[in-house]
């Protein structure tokens, strides 16, 4: 058995983000730090791409694959507004660069320590503190226990809630044979592809030269796609909406992810505690999380070090979420256009007064400025039933991730 001051349970961005805080060089109260990995295999995460938006200067900079200055979105009609959310910038960051990074960091840490398990349990232990039970690569049970259990993994399903929608998107790195792509600037929404009956669709294109580029198809909607559906609507978005014929494709993603006013309970127990996705990060409206995962990682963090309780204050004020849940509850219904209200906004409100608003990190008097930008009377009205509608939890649960998305029509994943 392995006992540590924190232990961490998985090494995405939530638990790899916690890690690396708690580690860092100038903790007022050095501590013990277990990281408890799955091996390799399904449990592992695949590499994925984290997108979010700040100001030049930030302490992940020097690994960001590409970063933009300029927005774009696409209506319908193929309109464009583009916008410059100065003194932000939108920046994507993959996962093995991040991992790279925090592991410098945790490789230096006198106090740290990784082993690969499979999980499971986690649980307050009956002595004090929590403990993770499972088993290593031989097959034998291994308890590793700590004061504090930090558990990063995506929920094993998803709370009660009013409205339930999922963000299920496949991208394509995709290299062209001919300048197609403007690299100084990141396609957000482009709603040139066909809308759900609940919810609404968009191709999403972060360009890392003119021939080079991340093309997603995103959808809000109540069930993921069948894989061929992903790759038939990014095939017909390449090739007959962006002209980007013949290209080649050398990685995929795919991803599903909650988007729900369900309450995310941020503790498991007396010495248990979530982070992530499944302790509240993920932002209802948007599925943004990477942000929300660092606002939650360094008020842990300095708690800890400074020898104090956690807390977890949750990443997102009451009054966004509960922003959240009318427009979530209006989309849902078709009470609101998705592809319009997304437009409307990006044509409608400064910029970077967006940007802060779709964070959560905007002041009231912005939010109370936006709110008056989107369709006030079906608002009102979906306002004005929530307080009826009851809680309920989705039939079944989506899977957080595939490992292998889908690849191109007649294009395996080797390739």
């Amino acid at each position: 058995m392995t006992y540590a001051d924190v232990v961490i349970v998985g090494a995405g961005a939530a638990g790899l983000s916690l890690a690396y805080r708690l580690c860092a060089p100038d903790a007022r109260v050095p501590l013990s730090v277990v990281l408890v990995d799955a091996p390799p295999g399904p449990l592992r995460p695949p590499p994925r791409t984290w997108c979010f938006w700040e100001p030049p200067g930030g302490e992940f900079d020097a690994v960001l694959s590409a970063s933009w200055q300029r927005l774009r979105v696409r209506a319908a009609d193929g309109s464009a507004t583009v916008a410059v959310p100065s003194p932000l910038r939108y920046k994507m960051l993959r996962s093995d660069a991040f991992t790279a990074l925090v592991g410098s960091r945790l490789d230096a840490a006198a106090g740290f320590a990784r082993t690969e398990l499979t999980v499971r349990a986690v649980r307050d232990a009956a002595g004090g503190g929590g403990e993770v039970v499972g088993e290593d690569a031989r097959g034998r049970r291994t308890v590793v226990r700590g004061r504090y259990v930090f558990d990063s993994r995506p929920p094993g399903r998803l709370p009660a809630a009013r409205t339930t929608l999922l963000q299920h998107f496949t991208g394509w790195f995709v290299h062209t044979e001919r300048p197609v792509f403007d690299p100084d600037t990141a396609t957000l929404m482009d709603f040139r592809t066909p809308q759900p009956r609940h919810g609404l669709s968009f191709a999403y294109v972060l360009p890392l030269d003119a021939r080079t580029a991340l093309v997603e198809y995103t959808e809000f909607s109540r069930t993921p796609l069948e894989p061929a559906a992903y790759a038939e609507a990014l095939d017909h978005h390449l090739g007959e909406v962006l002209g980007a014929s013949p290209y080649r494709v050398s990685a995929t993603e795919h991803g599903v992810i909650p988007m729900t006013d369900g309450r995310f309970p941020p503790r498991a127990g007396r010495s248990v505690f979530r982070v992530g996705t499944a302790g509240g990060a993920t932002r209802p409206s948007t599925g943004y999380t990477f942000s929300g995962v660092q606002r939650q990682s360094r008020s842990l963090a300095t708690a800890l070090r400074a020898g104090k309780p956690p807390r977890t204050p949750p990443p997102y004020r009451a009054r966004s979420l509960a922003m959240d849940a009318v427009m979530l509850r209006a989309l849902d219904a078709g009470r609101v256009d998705g592809a319009a209200f997304f437009t409307g906004l990006f044509r409608s409100v400064p910029p970077a007064r967006l940007l802060r608003f779709l964070d959560g990190s905007a002041p009231l008097r912005e939010e109370l400025l936006v709110g008056l930008r989107t369709p006030v009377a079906p608002m009102l009205r979906t306002l004005a039933e929530l307080p009826f509608r009851s809680r309920r939890f989705m039939p079944t649960d989506p899977t957080p991730a595939v490992p292998h998305p889908p690849g191109p029509p007649g294009l395996s994943d080797e390739e």
